[in-house]
């Protein structure tokens, strides 16, 4: 059996360019003698061994032909097929032989690799599980690419030859290959937009209102070194430098263009510079998805994918990079320098981000407009700035994410070294889906949100204004060691609302150390109080607050030093600010200062809120970054007694029977959880009152019947469930009652054994549309939607986070021997948990599940109510596979 097809795709290679990967087609015959024709006679020696281009000539006949039992891709690059890879499996299907040639044009860009990685993929999901290459052992390119590709791999050397056994099972390590070269070419072509040799401004016009000359005036004003060409086929100069008609007129090369043409002649632009060898465009032209226009825009985006150009945009504002004075926008004003990584999908956001920032002292290091994000997104952006040196702080104004999971991936990784602030608009969403369990109804798009930001790190505000005070905290202190803050002010009020808000929001306020307090009483005015917060009364000079910052700077009970200042008491705003700035220089703890009325930054370096609230969120957010960086990295592990295939197997089943998708009958619903090895009670379906009672024989007494409709969410509330049940009499007569209430609805019922008093929770999970896999834990049973306890978790997750959620939950201590009941058994409903977890990651055509309640007692956890709904699904993105979106 042959490999499956892949679906064609693009894919960035080593230098930044970009190839188009499919499936080989017959029609390709002429294209691949061509590429023999191209090769150098070593290259079809090193391929083919013997034989020279006769052999080389043959073999694509043959491929081409038919009864070609293999898989063959080829790559394309502007058109022209440069690659073709292929492998053909063994009659048992168990292995397949692998092959690959490439243009001589292409060798050193990683293509070879990236057709190594799709052939490989597409081989494992058919079930080959290994491939095996012969390469002359004077090939050390390809055996450099094989060994380097992340998969085990087997060598066997014979006369002068080199076996070369791939496993194809993917692995972390290919993960981790594949992350590493991805980085690599999404920083190579971002190069081409942000640090380009030269620029074109097409659509330069003379009018000092319009866009183009705005544009043309910030590059010459931000003084970009290098060479600017003005594009206008009416005006022979343009803001004092010479205009070109078009860009076969240029003197030189552009490598980076900027559009600012009317919408219907950006198409006609676009392809003019792909014939020219730009490498980057942005569109700042409105009127395509937004307007109306997705088929221009999807043209648009082929355009530059087949010429390997990048595209940010259309309807941007355009891109800036202070370090090389590149101004590539419209911005009203030229951005400061700064630490500051910038992105936003809204124009009208990014301007006043950008001008507020600026009055706050905190500049820009980069800053991209994306617009529609036809191509260039906040993914490709984190890649970017990851290694950008001028980059201390990320901050995401998004409306939409295009890929969650790859975002999750690439913010986590990043999260560890750089902070990452998002401001994510659209909190009041709640979708449209028709949904019937109490996970999916709990599972909202905001919701959806603030589980991927947290499973990856980043930080979450609700304004602007909160992302720039968090900014300014992250980007120029240190992190803190924990919560404790250390208050030093001059009036009593403000300190006051500061102690309350660290209250609010989970920071701690200790009491200082002895020491600390005896220094202070030693050097203080009488008045002053010295423990913490500690009140310098507002006589307190310039001197007093310089003495007991460092004092309290010092205390090993302190995390954070935060200064509350209300001028113009003591020696005034300035001399207090100059002590500020004297006593923390060089401090290795984060200081913060409220300045009432005040927004700025100290020494460039201090951050000086208006309002107290407003610093101490900033620190509380500082803090949860610096504990979630703290984590101890644990492998994810196996989980034992999971039966994958037998899972597959029921899911396809099922959906082969009913191909729209079904909430599962109670039988099949237990096989399914119970082949990953969650924990169900014992049921007994019944379909009558005379074998409700019969099925007690089975199950013991006292007995529970449950009510089975698919549509019966709140059964309780209708009158579904009958507990304690103490003869077989009380059940028939509970089954009589319930089905007469209940008519069509009912459709059957569950017999179980009475469970043992614990505590009730619920675990879920739901299939979200655009953000994949999500699992809850909360309090369970009928306070379930009531009381809306409930954590959630981007899958897979290990038993050390779900007891992090468990421990999120405000009804955690009822597990904790709550007023004198037994401590729960926390690593079995743990473990629970992360089978869900697993359950949910791997089967994407699971599209909702229910265990309510999951009771818990101090022998264990168990499901008395499970529902699961199936619903076919489009694969998942698999993060083995590297494409552009």
């Amino acid at each position: 059996m042959a490999p499956t097809v892949a679906e064609a795709c693009d894919v960035l290679l080593r230098d930044g360019g970009v190839a188009h990967i499919r499936p080989l087609r017959p029609s390709d015959r002429d294209a691949l003698h061509a590429l023999i024709g191209r090769s150098s006679p070593r290259s079809a020696y090193l391929r083919f061994f013997t034989g020279g281009a006769a052999s080389a000539h043959a073999y694509m006949d043959r491929i081409t032909g038919p009864g070609y039992c293999g898989r063959a891709l080829v790559a394309l690059v502007g058109g022209l097929v440069v690659g073709v890879a292929e492998c053909i499996p063994d009659p048992d299907g168990a292995e397949a032989e692998l092959g690959i040639l490439l243009d001589d044009l292409v060798h050193g860009q990683g293509l070879g690799t990236l057709l190594l990685e799709h052939i490989a993929l597409d081989a494992a999901d058919a079930g080959i599980e290994d491939l095996v290459a012969t390469v002359l052992s004077e090939n050390r390119a390809m055996l450099r690419v094989l060994n380097d590709l992340g998969l085990p791999v087997e060598r066997r050397y014979e006369h002068g030859q080199v076996e070369i056994r791939i496993a194809t099972r993917p692995t972390e390590s290919l993960v981790a290959e594949i992350e590493a070269r991805a980085h690599e070419a999404e920083r190579n072509s971002l190069a081409h937009v942000f640090t380009p040799c030269s620029v074109a401004v097409i659509g330069a016009s003379r009018r000092p209102e319009r866009v183009g000359n705005r544009v043309l005036r910030n590059l010459v004003d931000g003084g970009f070194p290098g060479p600017i060409y003005p594009v206008n086929p009416r005006a022979a100069e343009v803001r004092g430098l010479p205009a070109y008609p078009d860009l076969a007129s240029l003197p030189g090369p552009a490598e980076l263009a900027v559009i600012a043409v009317p919408a219907p002649a950006v198409l006609g632009v676009a392809r003019e510079c792909a014939r020219h060898g730009v490498r980057a465009l942005v569109v700042l032209t409105a009127g395509f998805a937004e307007a109306g226009g997705r088929e221009t825009q999807r043209e648009l985006l082929h355009v530059c994918r087949e010429a390997g150009m990048r595209l940010v945009g259309p309807n941007c504002l355009g891109i800036v990079n202070t370090v090389a004075r590149l101004h590539a926008g419209f911005l009203p004003g030229r951005p400061p320098a700064g630490p500051l990584g910038l992105m936003s999908q809204s124009g009208a956001v990014a301007a006043a981000v950008i001008e507020r920032a600026g009055r706050l002292g905190l500049g820009v290091s980069s800053f991209a407009s994306v617009g529609n994000k036809a191509d260039v997104s906040g993914n490709d952006l984190l890649e970017y700035w990851e290694d950008d040196p001028a980059t201390r702080v990320i901050a995401l104004y998004l409306e939409s994410f295009g890929n969650p999971r790859r975002f999750g991936r690439i913010a986590r990784r990043i999260s560890a070294r750089k902070p990452i602030i998002v401001v994510k608009s659209g909190r009041s969403a709640s979708g449209s889906r028709a949904v019937h369990s109490h996970t999916a109804a709990a599972a909202t798009p905001d919701v959806a949100v603030d589980a991927l930001l947290r499973a990856c790190g980043a930080i979450r505000e609700d304004s602007v204004q909160d992302l720039l005070d968090t900014a300014r905290l992250l980007a120029c202190q240190p992190l803190p060691n924990g919560p404790r803050l250390a208050i030093v002010g001059n009036s009593g009020g403000p300190q006051a609302m500061t102690a309350d808000a660290c209250e609010r929001l989970g920071l701690v306020v200790p009491d200082l150390h002895p020491a600390t307090a005896q220094a202070l009483r030693a050097r203080l005015r009488p008045a002053a109080a010295v423990g913490n917060p500690v009140d310098l009364t507002a006589e307190a000079d310039a001197a007093d607050f310089a003495f007991a910052i460092a004092t309290v700077l010092a205390d090993p009970r302190a995390d954070a030093v935060m200064v509350v200042y209300t001028p113009p008491f003591g020696a005034g705003l300035n001399a207090t600010r100059e002590a500020i700035a004297t006593a923390t220089t060089g401090a290795a703890k984060p200081v913060l200062a409220c300045l009432a009325g005040h927004d700025e930054l100290i020494d460039g370096r201090v951050p000086a809120y208006a309002f107290p609230e407003q610093a101490v969120h900033a620190l509380a957010q500082a803090v949860g970054h610096a504990a979630w960086r703290a984590r101890p990295a644990t492998p994810m592990g196996d989980v034992p007694g999971i039966d994958v295939a037998a899972v597959r197997r029921i899911v396809a089943a099922d959906l082969a029977a009913h191909p729209e998708g079904r909430w599962l009958d109670e039988r099949t619903t237990t096989r399914l959880l119970s082949a990953y090895g969650v924990h169900v009670t014992e049921s007994v379906t019944v379909d009558g009152p005379e074998a409700a009672a019969e099925a007690t024989a089975l199950t013991g007494l006292p007995a529970v019947l449950k009510a089975t409709g698919p549509r019966l969410v709140h059964k309780s509330d209708v009158g579904g469930v009958r507990l304690g049940l103490r003869t077989p009499e009380q059940v028939r007569h509970a089954y009589r009652e319930m089905s007469a209430r209940l008519g069509p609805a009912m459709q059957g019922a569950i017999v179980q054994a009475m469970a043992d008093e614990g505590t009730e929770l619920i675990i879920g999970g739901v299939a979200h549309e655009t953000f994949g896999p999500l699992i809850m834990v909360g309090l369970g049973g009928v306070a379930t939607e009531l009381l809306a306890d409930r954590a959630f978790r981007v899958p897979p997750i290990d038993r050390t986070e779900a007891g992090r959620m468990l421990g999120e939950l405000r009804c955690a201590p009822l597990l904790h021997g709550y007023r004198g009941r037994s401590e729960a058994d926390l690593p079995a409903l743990a473990d629970q948990i992360v089978r869900v977890g697993r359950l949910m990651d791997d089967q994407p055509d699971i599209a909702e599940l229910d265990l309510n309640p999951v009771i818990v007692t101090p022998g264990g956890a168990v499901a008395v109510d499970a529902r699961v709904r199936l619903a076919p699904a489009p694969p998942l993105p698999s993060p083995f596979r590297r494409r552009l979106r």
